[in-house]
């Protein structure tokens, strides 16, 4: 058999259905308990990234609707929910969970559907995980006195909350719940690429009774979000993205007493040891980058690999990108999916012509991509050096660098090496050798022997250029209270 020849076996197709959800041909936006149409009377497409199709429309908030989630916000908590008993609080986050759970699998299929991802992903870890989250924070609603004993706690306020595309659900889950449990009231703004998750979303919150105001759901552009980061009636940011808008929001905010929680870009590293064991490593890599398409902002996309064992290891990278099937998302044997957007699609591709142009090799297994979509195979880039700008910058894509070293000193110096610092992967068979790389790595998450893998008792978060504060876990609910 000829080496890293593709091996993919021809698997009838087992598309998951999308007759059982319900989608509005065109949504408005959801302030103070009511569904409102934008006062700019404007609407965008919302398009399906596999095949680009138009999934629904979208309406475009202004400064003056924005003005008016806010308001409501700020009504609901001053007369209502910083009011409610925190054990009631609790029973409506319990609820929603409950209803999140219920509706599990048209939640799944609208995700994959606006996002790309695959449905198994969608099925399997964004769904469940957002739920947990809602569970998670309605325990704690009426337990703050423990988690911060000895202390006055108070909520902040109206918070203002800004969503990626990647995991669209799941985010927003992150961010609604701790703020809820602690009293606040919310202003929420999905990405403008995939808000559908998070109006059905709107709607779960309806039918749970939430009292009007206290969660607000607007959709629009960057201009949407930078007038909740501007409203001078916010009195907390919670935002996810790129570190390029991080650093505006930061500046915007700037002599203000608004709290903020940023998780922003990540480069993160992953590194094998001789010692480790590689078939379980090779997986966990697969995972880390190139299921998720690289969408995730701690994808580990630059590996560090033992010289000892380095050959051995990209071989069976290589073995196991020609298993992969690119293709549908919505099928359940697919295991990479679409590119969330073209202008997404343009930066990856970008950023491979600058790894090939800079004298990088390129390996990408033999695939036939769809012909309808955004589409970009598994990518595998060796001879990197640390400067390469593929190794330095986010790619944001399934796009993967790989550099060998010899000592541990090494591994940590080049792991650290980067304005980033959200997360990294150690695979070793050694617990000492785990203990002291968890001690030396500037990272704010680290998996051993495993990677991507997301709790709601976890707090997740990074440093350096990947943001400050923490979400999830006990930690998430300090950004969202007041300490006296």
């Amino acid at each position: 058999m000829k080496k890293n020849k593709k091996i993919t076996w021809d698997y009838s197709p087992a598309p998951e259905s999308a007759a059982h959800i319900n989608l509005k041909k065109k949504y408005v936006l959801y302030i103070d308990g009511k569904w409102v149409k934008p006062s700019s009377g404007k609407y965008f497409k919302t398009i399906n990234p596999a095949n680009n199709e138009t999934l629904a429309e979208i309406a475009y908030a202004n400064e003056k609707d924005v003005d008016k989630a806010i308001k409501a916000a700020r009504k609901a908590y001053d007369t209502v929910w910083s009011k409610t008993t925190p054990s009631e609080r609790a029973k409506y986050i319990y609820r929603i969970a409950r209803l999140m759970q219920e509706r599990a699998r048209e939640f799944a299929v609208i995700e994959t559907l606006d996002a790309g991802k695959v449905i198994r992903e969608s099925r399997d870890i964004d769904i469940p995980l957002a739920c947990n989250h809602f569970f998670y924070y309605a325990g704690w609603a009426d337990k703050l006195e423990y988690a911060f004993p000895n202390r006055k706690v108070e909520p902040v306020g109206v918070a203002g909350q800004i969503t990626p595309w990647n995991f669209p659900l799941l985010m927003a889950a992150w961010k609604i719940a701790p703020a809820l449990a602690t009293g606040n009231t919310v202003v929420l703004k999905p990405a403008e690429t995939t808000p559908l998750t998070a109006l059905k979303l709107a709607e779960i919150i309806h039918d749970a009774g939430l009292p009007p105001g206290v969660v607000n759901i607007v959709t629009g552009y960057g201009d949407t979000g930078a007038a909740i980061v501007e409203h001078d009636d916010v009195d907390k940011i919670a935002f996810t993205g790129s570190t390029r808008v991080g650093k505006i929001i930061q500046k915007t905010i700037a002599g203000t007493d608004k709290k903020a929680t940023l998780e922003l870009g990540g480069k993160s590293a992953n590194i094998i040891l001789e010692d480790a064991p590689l078939d379980q490593a090779v997986e966990g890599i697969v995972n880390g980058i190139f299921f998720n398409q690289g969408h995730v902002c701690c994808a580990g996309s630059r590996l560090f690999i033992q010289e000892s064992v380095a050959e051995k290891v990209i071989d069976k990278l290589k073995h196991r990108l020609n298993s992969l099937i690119i293709g549908d998302p919505m099928d359940k044997n697919t295991d990479i999916g679409a590119v969330n957007s073209k202008m997404q699609l343009d930066s990856i591709n970008k950023y491979i012509k600058i790894g090939l142009e800079e004298g990088a090799t390129m390996y990408q297994p033999e695939c036939t991509l769809p012909k309808n979509g955004y589409y970009c195979p598994p990518t595998l880039f060796t001879d990197v050096a640390q400067s390469s700008t593929i190794v330095q910058e986010e790619i944001f894509g399934p796009v993967l660098t790989i550099q060998t070293f010899r000592t541990v000193d090494e591994a940590i110096q080049k792991a650290n090496n980067t304005p980033y610092g959200l997360a990294a992967g150690i695979w070793t068979d050694k617990g000492s050798r785990i203990f002291n790389l968890a001690t030396k790595l500037n990272a704010g998450v680290i998996w051993a022997n495993t990677y991507n893998k997301f709790d709601p008792t976890s707090p997740f978060g990074g440093f350096k250029e990947s943001g400050f504060g923490r979400e999830g876990g006990l930690h998430g609910l300090s950004a969202y209270v007041k300490l006296k």
